[in-house]
């Protein structure tokens, strides 16, 4: 695909779950959720077994307290104290995309 026919497609998909091929072999499923004249922005979902770096991990060996890893304070609900991010951002230039693929949510 060309640059105006990716863009057009992205119009039409936005919001849209699609599957990314660029020309260098990448493969990237997300949704669309941004584009301009050079670049589109797809918000690829992340695992819920990934750690959230922003989150405090408490462990064994942090001092005594209410129980390990929590010090002198008992532990606060909920629990990382941020929220887990849901999906991660991908940037790609347009011209990078060898085509776009409509995907099936379910």
């Amino acid at each position: 695909m060309e640059k105006p026919e990716m863009k057009h497609f992205c119009d039409n998909h936005k919001h849209r779950y699609v599957l990314a091929h660029t020309k260098d072999g990448w493969c990237v499923d997300g949704f669309i959720e941004h584009y301009d004249d050079e670049y589109v922005c797809i918000a690829v979902p992340c695992g819920m077994n990934e750690i959230d770096p922003r989150a405090f991990v408490g462990g064994p060996g942090f001092g005594p307290g209410f129980g390990p890893g929590f010090g002198p304070y008992p532990p606060l609900y909920p629990y990382p104290y941020y929220p887990r991010r849901r999906f991660a951002r991908a940037v790609f230039p347009l011209a990078a995309l060898a085509g776009l693929t409509l995907l099936p949510f379910l």
